[in-house]
């Protein structure tokens, strides 16, 4: 195509952004969570043979805007979560969240030294990183939809992801900091590994502590002054302070976005409501809805579908779930006895969605020794084991709660 670049950039954000509305909006007819239907979209549009499009996957004004739009997504994830649901959701989500993110980064750890010795084991360990994910999102729509929210199950479901999220991005941390250190100079010791997840937890800890004294007061301050926006602004500048602030130590920007949106308490935003404005999270609302059908457009965009007609592929795309839905119905025995539905609260944990997505995504970034960690056949098995988690997550937590008369379980059950 010729014209000036910016206007082809301009050209690229409404094919990607009409495509991801429309694919959306099938999805959800379909009963699906719209990211499946943007996802979609992304891989029809690259690998449908036109050049042009298929070079969108690589523009890089629109991976700047799929970079914002991650961050976004891991703030609102933050904003809807609350530190003290994690302190009050006791030792059942919590043993919940442990299984659900150690033994599907053992399978997939264990599966990528099986099926590709080929690589490196940092592949292997990074590999395993990816299918710790989980998208709470997804679960918590679904039992909203069946009206089943306040039950137990739903409760330690949503309570053990707020902690699977933690230990999911502590894990990327860690293993993100050993290839990069890796990919520097030879091995990585012991020591090495403990110094860099003690500055993971060590920037998680000082975030959430400061942040409790300090928020409050920041936005005492800003409510005071004259001027639009000053809810929507600061809420961004703390979003993207602490992205870089996590990015400036060595770890994934999206550790800082979540952070801060653990450390903005609906308290906060008392003195901008009481004058009419709307809640933090319905401003970004709008805004992550442009930047975050970039990103998940741009994930379909760079999925070869060519390279699930290798068999190596196809095999290893089919391993790669049935070990992420294995992994993730370890849950279940973190929920057994209290009169809980064990099935219920693996399937629960078991959608991918977004988070592992991202996930994929930072793989594609990291090499070590000019081996790339997640390369063009790994990332396409990636993306099917997660589209394939997220689509059948809906219907088998559908029916897992209806059976037996679960339906029927009162709130508390």
């Amino acid at each position: 195509m010729t014209g000036h670049p910016v206007g082809e950039l301009f050209l690229g954000l409404a094919v990607i952004l009409s495509g991801a509305k429309l694919g959306g909006h099938i999805a959800g007819r379909l009963g699906q969570p719209t990211v499946l239907g943007e996802l979609l979209v992304g891989i029809l549009l690259g690998n449908c043979g036109i050049a042009w499009l298929n070079g969108l996957g690589s523009d890089p004004s629109l991976e700047v805007l799929a970079e914002i739009g991650v961050v976004l997504l891991l703030f609102e994830v933050g904003l809807e979560s609350r530190v003290s649901e994690v302190l009050a959701v006791g030792t059942r989500s919590l043993s919940v969240a442990v299984l659900g993110v150690v033994t599907p980064w053992l399978l997939g750890w264990g599966l990528g030294a099986i099926l590709l010795p080929e690589h490196s084991i940092y592949v292997h360990v990074f590999l395993g990183a990816v299918l710790t994910a989980t998208s709470v999102g997804i679960t918590a729509r679904v039992l909203k939809e069946l009206g089943r929210a306040q039950t137990r199950e739903a409760r330690v479901i949503l309570g053990a992801a707020v902690i699977d999220d933690i230990l999911g991005l502590l894990i990327l941390a860690l293993v993100g900091g050993i290839i990069r250190a890796a990919d520097l100079g030879g091995s990585v010791s012991l020591s090495e590994i403990l110094l860099l997840f003690g500055r993971a937890v060590l920037f998680l800890g000082v975030t959430l502590t400061l942040g409790a004294a300090l928020m409050p007061r920041i936005f005492r301050f800003t409510a005071g002054l004259k001027a639009p926006a000053l809810l929507l602004t600061t809420g961004l500048a703390v979003c993207f302070l602490l992205s870089y602030a996590a990015s400036a130590i060595g770890l994934a920007p999206i550790v800082g976005a979540y952070a801060a949106g653990l450390i903005l308490e609906e308290s906060h935003f008392a003195p901008f409501v009481a004058r009419g404005e709307r809640h933090l999270s319905d401003l970004i609302g709008p805004i992550a809805s442009f930047t975050g059908p970039v990103f998940f457009v741009l994930m379909g965009l760079r999925m070869d579908l060519r390279a699930i007609l290798d068999p190596r592929i196809a095999l290893l795309s089919l391993a790669l779930t049935l070990v992420a839905v294995l992994g993730k119905q370890a849950c279940s025995l973190g929920a057994l006895g209290g009169g809980l539905d064990a099935l219920s609260v693996g399937i629960g944990m078991l959608p991918r969605g977004e988070v592992g997505l991202i996930f994929a995504n930072i793989g594609l970034t990291l090499m070590v020794q000019g081996e790339r960690i997640i390369d063009q056949g790994l990332y396409s098995a990636v993306i099917l084991m997660v589209f394939i988690t997220t689509l059948v997550t809906p219907p088998a937590l559908k029916w897992s709660l209806a059976r037996g008369g679960r339906a029927r379980s009162a709130p508390g059950g």
